[in-house]
């Protein structure tokens, strides 16, 4: 077996750190057999090693492990309740598992020695704890004796206590030693090894990281401070000894942000191995591709998802790609093909892994989980088909029909979800029958290392620009800015290279003061890339671009949803990282033809798909229950009667130095004259635009069925929001119709 000696290394590390878990929870099991959180921990653990094992090739590790797996899972399904005998078979197992890994660790390859009666150990343990009981077991009386393997049973006295687990017989009686051994030194004994992989590598808290972080960041702000101090000195000593301050300090920020930073394509570099492996298993042809191998992330990041993404690759060469043949008769290539894919965008770290297999079929799902008493028949009916394809992420679940090396436990999806949420993270998964499955995975930048764009507004906060959505930079100057620049229905566009590039103004986007120069009215504009559109940020002054620790919002700025996160400059500022997605979002870029075109989407597919997601609530003239999307709100306003006054035939108000229009939903003309005026605030083309409505309801985070009932203009559909039905408004139609409604158009 050829196999890269780092992947065996890591493999070793986590082994023995998986055996030391095992052993503890083994002998807490003991004490508290019904403890279901600690049973499926330990269920995991010993899958995890099999699964390593296998990869690796490693037949007799995997072997032993998958034995001790089956009693795992029985408990795990509360088909047998742990006792003294099966935990000495269990802790046998974690024995000769060390064994043979401290045996690869000095000589690569695994020992010749004979493990079988281990294995027939465990394989009478289930067998015994999964047989009826004899007839006359209830004229015996109840007497443990350990399990024979190559002897008559021996009766003992009551099972001892827990405690006194190390004085069964050594682990040596169980292995049958080969000759070719016996001529081996003690020397090369695993006991007599100079020093174990273990002790090479370093595993730190990541709490410890973050401090150690945050005491450099302050030794770089007093170095800066010092720096500026001795510039203005004589002392050629002093100059000497700072300069070699700042050398040891940049060197020393740029060793700890690297203890953290690690690329993707660390844990991708295993995935072909593991695709060929599983596909040489299953009789299939699997092409893997990678994009963004060299995305970094956090190394507690890397930890957490290692083992998610190992199941997730597994399972869809396992269930996802079909074999040849059937791929054949489906007109598709013979070859499957599974895409992994890593980028920066929003704020996170996306993951993608797509297959083009067979899909996952809804209908199938959903009598699985009947049949296995997961969802009833009641609740399945009622699931849409987006959420019965999210059962797979339930505990226990699988569509196998057969428990395999491979799959059929039921533990990888529950381990993806289970580790994902525990560093923050989301994971959706998306599939069509006969086309293909998309497990998405969206992970925060809790610190990431990026390049970015630094630009200056004009009250002189600097905001950065990630460098991964930036295309390209346009300066025009006076004379060609006023000529150059479009207007088309109140917005702004740049023809660039003959294609119309929409323009956001920063200082408006931001509500912030414009920059005034004296006869300079050159404008910046930074192009930039949005969920596929190209649009331009005009900013006041371009800086320069540099590499730039990310740090997370705080609390009071996670819902601003053109921040991204906050780094701290060379000076010792706080510079914010604006997210270009919900730059672009709030500013109206991705526009209306993209709302249009997710909610025509969101219909047009089969029956109704399902989204969890915040919604204002509100009622407007007729209209009993309006729902929005709160994502596509600027804010929510009441204007005293005394604001209102009267423009150009519309209710206006002054807001926030500007003229804001009142405008009736669905034009309802009804008087409102001495009352004062709900308004849902919205930024359109540049500007803002209020939308009264009769009474803000609530605002609610569910998951909306949408059914494509009503065929009203404005109106996307009908939902059962708060157990009522809702009709959900087509915010881009709304928006026209105001456009209309205030040209004095008739809606």
């Amino acid at each position: 077996m050829d196999t890269n000696p780092e992947i065996i290394k890591e493999f070793l590390i986590d082994c023995y750190e998986n055996l030391d878990r095992l052993d503890s929870e083994l002998v807490a099991l003991e004490q508290d057999p019904g403890n279901a959180s600690r049973l499926a921990s330990a269920f995991r653990t010993a899958h995890t090693i099999k699964g390593a094992a296998g990869f690796l090739a490693f037949g007799k590790l995997e072997k032993i492990t998958h034995v001790g797996e089956n009693l795992l899972s029985k408990m795990r399904d509360g088909k047998l309740v742990l006792n003294q005998d099966v935990t000495n078979g269990l802790l046998r197992m974690i024995d000769a598992v060390r064994e043979i890994a401290e045996y690869v660790e000095a000589h690569g390859c695994e020992p010749s020695t004979d493990y079988g009666a281990v294995v027939t150990l465990l394989r009478t343990l289930d067998e015994e704890t999964s047989a009826p009981p004899p007839a006359q077991a209830e004229a015996t009386p109840a007497v443990d004796a350990p399990v024979a393997v190559a002897a008559p049973p021996t009766p003992v006295p009551a099972p001892v206590a827990v405690a006194q687990v190390a004085e069964v017989p050594p682990l040596d009686h169980l292995f049958v030693a080969d000759p070719a051994d016996a001529g081996r030194s003690d020397a090369d004994s695993p006991n007599n090894k100079k020093q174990a992989v273990s002790d090479t590598a370093l595993r730190v808290d990541v709490d410890l990281l973050d401090k150690l972080m945050t005491l450099v960041g302050e030794l770089v702000l007093a170095r800066n401070q010092i720096l500026q101090l001795t510039s203005e000195q004589a002392d050629s000593g002093l100059a000497s000894a700072t300069q070699r301050l700042n050398l040891v300090t940049s060197d020393l920020q740029e060793g700890v942000m690297k203890t953290r930073m690690q690329p993707i394509g660390n844990i991708w570099s295993k995935f072909p191995r593991v695709v060929r492996d599983v596909a040489t298993q299953c009789g299939k042809q699997v092409r893997i591709e990678m994009e963004g191998k060299e995305t970094d992330l956090d190394k507690t990041i890397i930890e957490a998802i290692k083992d998610p993404l190992t199941h997730i690759v597994r399972n869809a060469v396992d269930h996802g790609v079909e074999d040849p043949a059937i791929r054949t008769q489906r007109g598709k290539a013979a070859e499957g093909v599974l895409r992994l894919r890593a980028f920066h965008e929003g704020g996170q770290i996306n993951i993608e892994i797509a297959d083009d297999g067979a899909g996952i079929d809804p209908e199938k799902i959903r009598a699985t989980a009947v049949r296995r008493g997961v969802i009833t028949q009641e609740q399945a009916a009622r699931m849409s088909d987006h959420e019965a394809i999210r059962l797979v992420f339930a505990p226990g679940f699988s569509t196998a029909e057969t428990v395999t090396n491979i799959s059929g436990r039921g533990v990888g999806m529950d381990v993806v979800k289970t580790n994902i949420e525990k560093i923050g993270g989301q994971v959706d998964i998306q599939s069509r029958v006969g086309e293909g499955t998309t497990l998405k995975i969206k992970i925060p930048l809790t610190l990431a290392i990026i390049p970015a764009l630094i630009i200056t507004s004009a009250d002189g906060a600097r905001y950065a620009i990630p460098q991964v959505n930036l295309l390209e930079l346009v300066r025009l100057e006076a004379e060609a800015a006023a000529s150059a620049i479009e207007r088309i229905k109140g917005a702004q566009f740049y023809r660039l290279r003959g294609n119309l590039l929409p323009l956001v103004h920063l200082h408006r986007a931001l509500e912030l003061q414009s920059y005034q120069g004296e006869g300079d009215h050159a404008i910046n504009i930074v192009v930039l890339k949005a969920d596929n559109r190209q649009f331009g940020l005009v900013v006041d002054r371009i800086n320069d671009t540099e590499e730039i620790v990310v740090k997370p919002l705080g609390k009071q700025l996670k819902g601003v949803s053109v921040f991204a996160g906050a780094t701290i400059m060379g000076d010792g500022t706080v510079a914010l990282i604006l997210d270009v997605l919900g730059l672009a979002q709030r500013s109206s870029v991705l526009g209306e033809s993209r709302t249009r075109n997710q909610a025509d989407q969101a219909l047009e597919t089969a029956g109704a798909d399902t989204a969890k997601q915040t919604l204002l609530l509100f009622r407007a003239g007729s209209h009993e229950r309006l729902a929005i999307p709160l994502s596509q709100v600027a804010r929510l306003e009441e204007f005293p009667a005394e604001m209102v006054e009267r423009s150009g035939g519309l209710d206006v108000v002054q807001y926030r130095n500007d003229i804001l229009p009142l405008v009736a939903m669905w034009g309802d003309r009804s008087d409102r004259t001495g009352t004062s005026r709900q308004a849902i605030v919205f930024d359109h083309k540049d500007a803002h635009v209020a939308l009264v409505v009769d009474q803000i309801i609530d605002i609610v985070n569910e998951t909306v069925v949408v059914q494509k009932k009503l065929a009203r203009r404005g109106v996307l559909g009908s939902a059962v929001i708060q157990q009522k039905v809702t009709e959900l408004v087509d915010v881009s139609e709304v928006l026209a119709a105001a456009d209309r409604q205030m040209t004095g158009q008739a809606a």
